[in-house]
């Protein structure tokens, strides 16, 4: 992992996506009003033709996106994601899930390291929304490198995908020769004293702590999770045989997100104590992202915590 590169997964989408665009032109991009905050930006300015401002309008966006794929489009649909997922829900729903187009919604901005934007704009329950609409494939990358590669993987996918995305900068945990499959969660390291599973922001904190504990004596593994649905069951219950603990780490609602679905694969296939961190179901508040993820405990320093007691 590179602490000194940084980069926000939403940039990293913005400028993919564009890459993407010149390679099929069957790839068109939508936005409600916010295409500089997601980065489709990138896009619009070079297939100016190709790129929809519905205005502040989510379901119409969701809307728009339906029709276009039933003409052969690839939509991209970008907004915010208490905007996709929790506005829209209702069009992703019966518009999207339901038929099973082929759309792909990509929500920036989501989970608690939204920051100063507050309570209202820091959505913490949409891996719970979109995991359990049938149809849908639900992805939250950790870094540049498999943000890029989650961009042009959906495209592939013949139906409707979520993809989280995240305003803050984190570091760059992978490079070029990573190869990543969706459904196929990635091991890092071959501790046994315990399993951390991570995604999005809290991948690289994951990571952190693996390194802090390394010097303690204590020896983990982490467990980057970026394919909450389907989730790679295989994986869930290897390592909760091969190792003495199962904690789970997210940048959302303990209730419905990655825990969630850790628990659900362990409780029917080969049940062990799972102990869940991320927002304990509680709003967030406003405040600078690092703050709020050392207040809500899903920073390498909790993480830590966690494992030592």
């Amino acid at each position: 992992m590179n602490e000194d590169i940084k980069i926000a997964t939403r940039q990293s989408y913005g400028e993919e996506l564009a890459k993407l665009g010149e390679e099929n032109k069957n790839i068109v991009v939508l936005d409600a009003d916010l295409s500089t905050a997601t980065k489709t930006e990138i896009f619009a300015k070079k297939f100016p033709d190709r790129f929809i401002n519905v205005g502040i309008a989510e379901q119409n966006l969701m809307g728009v996106a339906a029709g276009l794929s039933t003409f052969g489009k690839i939509p991209y649909a970008s907004t915010f994601a208490v905007f996709a997922a929790g506005r829209a829900y209702e069009q992703i729903r019966n518009s999207i899930a339901y038929p099973k187009l082929n759309v792909k919604i990509c929500a920036t901005h989501a989970g608690i390291t939204v920051g100063e934007d507050g309570a209202t704009h820091q959505m913490l329950e949409d891996l719970g929304l979109m995991r359990s609409l049938p149809n849908m494939t639900v992805i939250c990358t950790s870094d540049d490198i498999q943000t890029k590669w989650a961009v042009r993987e959906i495209s592939k996918i013949n139906g409707p995908v979520y993809l989280r995305l995240c305003r803050l900068a984190t570091p760059v945990i992978y490079d070029a020769s990573n190869k990543f499959e969706i459904g196929k969660a990635v091991q890092i390291g071959e501790g046994t004293d315990a399993t951390i599973f991570a995604t999005g922001v809290t991948v690289s904190e994951a990571i952190k702590a693996k390194e802090i504990l390394k010097e303690k004596g204590i020896d983990v593994r982490v467990i980057d999770v970026h394919t909450i649905k389907p989730i790679d069951r295989e994986m869930v219950v290897k390592c909760a045989k091969e190792t003495k603990r199962i904690i789970t780490v997210e940048d959302h609602n303990i209730i419905g997100g990655l825990g969630s679905s850790v628990c659900e694969v362990l409780s029917e296939e080969y049940p062990v104590r799972v102990e869940r961190m991320g927002i304990v179901d509680t709003f967030g508040e406003s405040g600078k992202a690092e703050e709020l993820m050392k207040k809500y405990k899903i920073d390498s320093t909790a993480i830590v915590e966690k494992v030592v007691t």
